[in-house]
């Protein structure tokens, strides 16, 4: 399973709408968000894919009992811990414990955002992500991640 990975949308909805475009070229089946959607409007976005989704709040988002409505409960508080492919993924929005989780050899994938800036690092057997911002306000550089659960390969692409 291809599982694409976006964080930081902060209601850029052009963008959007990119990184599921190339996320429907790439086979994704499942998309993870690791937090700050901001308004609840992003749905009119989201729902368009049509692969399962995977979201945990971050610190902008303020709206959280509409936006938990749009997704249909799927936005979680973080850390937000599930199997997905048989692999054990955890999500949260903030990074301070993203090396932690992944030395404790517990999860497969480790999924943080927050910092607007994509990591890609190798932990002992975890891969730990951070796609980057969806909206490119801080960095002018809008990217998402693509995480192969197969294989565990995974990269980060630019959405310009």
């Amino acid at each position: 399973m291809i599982v694409g990975i976006i964080s930081d949308t902060h209601d850029q909805l052009d963008n959007l709408r990119k990184a599921l475009k190339i996320f429907e070229e790439k086979n994704v089946g499942h998309i993870i968000h690791a937090g700050d959607f901001c308004s609840p409007f992003t749905w009119r976005v989201i729902r368009n894919f049509k692969g399962e989704f995977t979201g945990i709040f971050g610190n902008n988002d303020g709206e959280r009992v509409l936006l938990k409505k749009l997704y249909q409960d799927r936005i979680y508080t973080q850390p937000y811990k599930f199997v997905l492919h048989n692999r054990k993924i955890v999500v949260m929005h903030e990074s301070d414990v993203a090396d932690e989780l992944a030395e404790s050899g517990r999860f497969d994938l480790v999924v943080f955002g927050h910092t607007h800036e994509p990591v890609i690092k190798k932990v002992k057997d975890t891969i730990i992500v951070n796609p980057g911002e969806v909206c490119g306000w801080l960095y002018g550089k809008p990217t998402a991640a693509i995480v192969n659960l197969e294989t565990m390969d995974a990269e980060i692409i630019s959405i310009l």
